[in-house]
């Protein structure tokens, strides 16, 4: 099944791309893309039924630690580096009216 790409849809290519691409480099292009479009039409043929879905190629695990509180509530000795503080909370001047 031959793909053929479009003048205008390799400009568009380009415009999104913003490459500025010569003619020589647009037919190149056009190849390019068509190969690979025939590419894909060629993996969908294969028959897939029997082929367990996956996300990853390689079998990963979570390899993050728990999430453990390990601080507690320190509130005061956090609050005690405030240049101000107010109703437990840290006070900052004001950036913008």
């Amino acid at each position: 099944m031959a793909n053929i790409i479009s003048d205008e849809t390799i400009e568009y290519v380009g415009i999104l791309a913003k490459l500025e691409l010569s003619d020589e480099e647009k037919e190149q292009a056009k190849s390019d893309m068509g190969r690979m479009l025939d590419y894909i039409d060629k993996l969908g043929e294969l028959d897939t039924t029997d082929v367990e879905p996956m996300s990853h190629v390689f079998p990963v695990q979570n390899v993050f630690r728990e999430d453990v509180v390990t601080n507690g509530d320190d509130r005061e000795q956090l609050l005690s580096n405030a240049p101000q503080e107010k109703d437990g909370m840290f006070m900052a001047p004001r950036t913008f009216e």
